[in-house]
């Protein structure tokens, strides 16, 4: 008979030889990708050397997560194992990304102790997509800087202000969005930020109004820091050294609005979540010397 000849193989001997099932054998056959190469007298199906390595091909496609319809385009020749496995690397990228953020939703999920609805929220958040993303600062920018009496060329860097999520995010950038879109989306912290932007802005022909530098220069944060590093009170003469070379002669009334302004904006929380979105390095948390500043504000001009 021809089943018994050493060349040909039954499908139980097909299947010890490549260690796979009769029942997963018989299924890639019926499907075409391990075609008998001919039948018995009793139409038993029969396999040869070639089908063995047939099957070693369509175990590797299958293990690297071609479906069998796929496996069969690739086997007949109507399309490429390059072509297929550049499919497959789009998709996996896709999924890898989608992972990506699960991950990081249930991170802050984890670190925040979240109830289920809070849980829901942020993960619709998080899977927003670009142009979603940036509707939602649109809306935010418009409610903060439209229509601010401000120059020209500032009216157009505000609107040219993007806070953009890469395609690929790490997990961080992912939690500092999810944060983001929560803080943006508030009405109070919009109305804050708007006030205190007001107060910030200078007018056209008109230079920086009094605090402005607090915000945008660094150095005085930093100045700040050292001298709170050796001990300084702000009620004392160190601190109003500190005041005399930092503000000079300006209005520091208009000077302590502004900070405060700021502050109750959380102003410094909203500038550290833009720059981990964007992947970029976050200076320190001012957060405390601002405060120690302002308390140094009003020690000074305690009316």
């Amino acid at each position: 008979m021809d089943d018994e000849r050493p060349d040909v193989l039954t499908i139980g001997r097909l299947a010890r030889r490549t260690g796979l099932s009769v029942r997963t054998l018989r299924f890639w056959s019926d499907e075409g990708a391990v075609p008998p190469v001919a039948r018995s007298a009793s139409g038993y199906r029969l396999y040869d050397a070639g089908s063995v390595a047939r099957v070693e091909l369509v175990r590797t496609l299958r293990e690297l997560g071609l479906g069998l319809d796929e496996v069969c385009r690739v086997l007949s020749g109507r399309t490429t194992v390059a072509e297929v496995a550049d499919a497959h690397v789009a998709a996996l990228d896709a999924q890898i990304r989608s992972l990506k953020v699960s991950r990081a939703v249930l991170s802050t999920v984890v670190t925040r102790g979240s109830t289920a609805e809070e849980t829901a929220l942020m993960n619709r958040l998080a899977r927003l997509s670009a142009a979603e993303r940036k509707q939602v600062i649109d809306e935010f920018k418009e409610e903060v800087f439209g229509g601010l009496d401000v120059e020209p060329r500032l009216r157009d860097r505000v609107r040219a202000i993007t806070i953009e999520l890469p395609d690929d995010p790490t997990p961080d950038q992912v939690d500092a969005w999810i944060e983001l879109a929560e803080l943006v989306g508030d009405p109070g912290f919009r109305a804050r930020l708007r006030s205190w932007m007001e107060l910030n802005t200078p007018a056209p022909g008109q230079g920086p109004p009094p605090g402005a530098s607090i915000w945008w220069a660094r150095q005085v944060v930093q100045t700040v820091a050292d001298v709170r590093g050796r001990g300084a009170a702000p009620d004392g003469p160190a601190a109003a050294a500190l005041l005399s070379g930092l503000f000079g002669d300006a209005d520091r009334v208009a000077v302590l609005r502004s900070l405060e302004a700021g502050i109750e904006a959380g102003a410094e929380r909203y500038r550290r979540l833009v720059a981990r979105v964007r992947g970029q390095y976050a200076s320190p948390d001012a957060s405390e010397e601002l405060e120690w500043l302002a308390r140094a504000l009003r020690a000074a001009d305690p009316a």
